[in-house]
């Protein structure tokens, strides 16, 4: 299924589709940018950690601060110059969420890892899916990017990406994933 998944939407998509296309199919009200924060080294966040506490969590680094500033030029020099954005509420994602460029950045629940939560996977993304069916046909010509966790999008897409990894997504009119392609970060 990974592999026609990736067919089609390279049908669509292909290779080397110009950066209008990519703008294009990203202002559609049928496609999101899902990505995953920036580079914040090791695993997990520490014991005891708080979401209220940017201190007790893991973030991210210089590195992992100029990898989102970066991806945030790559999606402008692409075409994309107004997005709307929705991120996890841990601040390696706020963090990423804000340094990609384009303004006010809104927490957003169904995105919350819950990698400490394994038993919340389909509830979360069932979540998710109900996000994306009721904003995506509201959007307008804006681009939709959704800043998550690893675990979020690997159960959403079936694929592991890195840190800053970017997935254009073609959602259904009930959420579900129809098609997608990974773009690595930069």
């Amino acid at each position: 299924m990974f592999t026609r998944r990736l067919f089609t939407l390279s049908a669509l998509l292909p290779l080397n589709a110009s950066a209008s296309e990519f703008a294009q199919a990203l202002h559609s009200p049928n496609y999101v940018l899902l990505m995953r924060h920036a580079y914040a080294p090791g695993v997990g966040d520490p014991p005891n950690y708080a979401l209220d506490r940017c201190e007790g969590q893991r973030l991210l680094n210089d590195e992992g601060k100029r990898q989102a500033v970066r991806n945030g030029d790559w999606l402008r020099q692409l075409g994309v110059q107004r997005a709307t954005v929705l991120s996890s509420v841990w601040c390696r994602c706020m963090e990423t969420a804000k340094l990609l460029g384009f303004g006010d950045v809104t927490a957003e629940a169904s995105l919350a890892s819950f990698f400490d939560e394994p038993r919340s996977a389909a509830s979360q993304t069932t979540a998710l899916k109900k996000l994306l069916a009721t904003v995506l046909p509201s959007k307008g010509n804006k681009a939709l990017i959704l800043v998550t966790h690893h675990v979020n999008i690997a159960e959403f897409t079936g694929e592991n990406i890195g840190s800053g990894d970017m997935v254009l997504a073609h959602i259904g009119p009930q959420g579900q994933l129809l098609d997608f392609r990974r773009y690595p970060s930069l």
